[in-house]
């Protein structure tokens, strides 16, 4: 029998998928594990693997988002009828493939409601019926042709019997869109010479007159992103700590590591650690709000902030506290890499208990961050700054950097998120705490 392959749920936060591409084609024989097509999450790009041997028998959804456990594709035998198995899925769940969806929204009839007067009642059917003789189109096809101001008499059709769908009226104005602008004819030949007689007056246009811009259609990345910080940012009540750090010890101490170390160590590598040790130090900062109760996190996972094309992924860096400055730096390069190509998997970027953002390497002195689900806080880390700073009752120059820490005011308290930076500050002003 026919199987029915449904967009699964890839990620915790997944609500829908987005197909990519197909690596099989219609027709083609599938073995149960092997690749069939590629969808975009709201984290990533991943396989979606066969769970049955078969042949591709339909594909319901050839790009574009599909709902979670929406139907995409039908697996089966040679030959077999794919539409009574799909027929038989729709009709026990009520549920409908893109594809289908489309098609019968298409042909849906416009509905109207009109008053019960059968005389009302009449004459506005005969209407209907002489404005489907005259044009044929569907109700959806109309409504987009008259929002867009487009005229359906000059659309030609190419539903059933030439009817006027919902992809002739976008095909329509996409080709509107690339045509470029016809001047307008002339009403009369007199006016015609009168024109010719006339000089030219061009009118100036501020911004060149017809609206210049271009819509891009939305990721789910970009979706979640905006859902979940949204809701962050809208139910967490955010309050924010800054505080200045001097880095001259710490660029000191990485400059004789790095002259031993085979790992080139960076800046954001020392924060990470800094942040861990702190945390293992002020466990209420490591804690997550749930609602009906507040999780004191016992392992020290951070999250990394790193920016993709499509938005911001956060790879997660567990039990930070207990690694060494070069398996920190490794594991951040590997995850940044894998985020970056979209390879990264959804246990990569789950657990965390506290997040760093850090946009120094963009020159940035000082900025706040949104909170990262389920974390209580996040730190962004500004540029390390050369500044007149005084110093034993004399001005120098001091390597100053400027750290700001988000906090959920539900969980954190102001004393308890500024003794976390206090402690922060005094290990990354003299770095061989870390040592200790």
């Amino acid at each position: 029998m026919a199987e029915i392959i449904r967009m699964p749920r890839m990620s915790d936060t997944m609500e829908e998928g987005n197909i990519v591409d197909w690596l099989k084609k219609e027709g083609e024989q599938v073995e149960a594990g092997e690749t069939i097509a590629e969808v975009e999450t709201d984290k990533a790009t991943m396989e979606l693997d066969s769970f049955v041997d078969g042949v591709l028998l339909h594909i319901a959804v050839k790009e574009g988002p599909v709902p979670i456990d929406g139907v995409i594709a039908v697996i089966g035998a040679e030959g077999e009828d794919w539409k009574a198995a799909l027929a038989a899925a729709e009709s026990s769940n009520g549920k409908k493939d893109g594809s289908e969806a489309e098609a019968k929204e298409e042909s849906q009839p416009e509905v109207k409601t009109v008053a019960a007067d059968s005389s009302a009642e009449k004459s506005v059917s005969k209407v209907d019926s002489e404005e489907d003789k005259k044009i044929k189109s569907s109700p959806l096809a109309r409504n987009m042709a008259k929002e867009a101001g487009v005229e359906i008499e000059k659309l030609s059709g190419s539903g059933d019997q030439g009817r006027i769908v919902k992809r002739d009226v976008e095909a329509f104005l996409e080709k509107q869109k690339s045509a470029p602008a016809q001047e307008a004819a002339p009403s009369s030949a007199p006016a015609a010479e009168k024109a010719k007689e006339a000089p030219e007056v061009v009118p100036f246009v501020f911004g060149g007159g017809a609206a210049n811009y271009e819509d891009e259609p939305i990721s789910q990345m970009r979706k979640t992103i905006a859902r979940r910080l949204g809701e962050s940012k809208f139910t967490a009540p955010h309050f924010y700590l800054t505080v200045e750090i001097d880095m001259a010890k710490a660029i000191s101490v990485r400059k004789r590591i790095n002259e031993v170390s085979p790992i080139r160590i960076s800046f954001n590598d020392l924060v990470i650690k800094a942040a861990a040790a702190a945390l293992r130090q002020h466990p209420a900062v490591n804690s997550s709000w749930m609602g009906d109760k507040i999780r004191r996190n016992k392992d020290i996972n951070i999250g990394v902030a790193v920016a993709v094309p499509d938005g911001l992924l956060v790879p997660v860096i567990r039990y930070s506290d207990m690694k060494t400055l070069s398996q920190i730096n490794t594991e951040v390069k590997a995850l940044a890499g894998k985020a970056k190509s979209k390879k990264l998997q959804p246990d990569e970027m789950q657990g965390n208990t506290f997040t760093i953002s850090n946009l120094g390497m963009f020159g940035i002195e000082e900025f706040t961050a949104i909170i990262n689900p389920p974390d209580s806080c996040i730190l962004a880390v500004g540029s390390i700054v050369e500044k007149a700073v005084v110093k034993d009752g004399a001005l120098a120059i001091g390597n100053m950097m400027k750290v700001t820490l988000s906090c959920d005011h539900r969980v954190v308290d102001g004393a308890t998120g500024a003794q976390f930076l206090q402690t922060m500050k005094a290990i990354l002003e003299d770095p061989i705490r870390l040592m200790v």
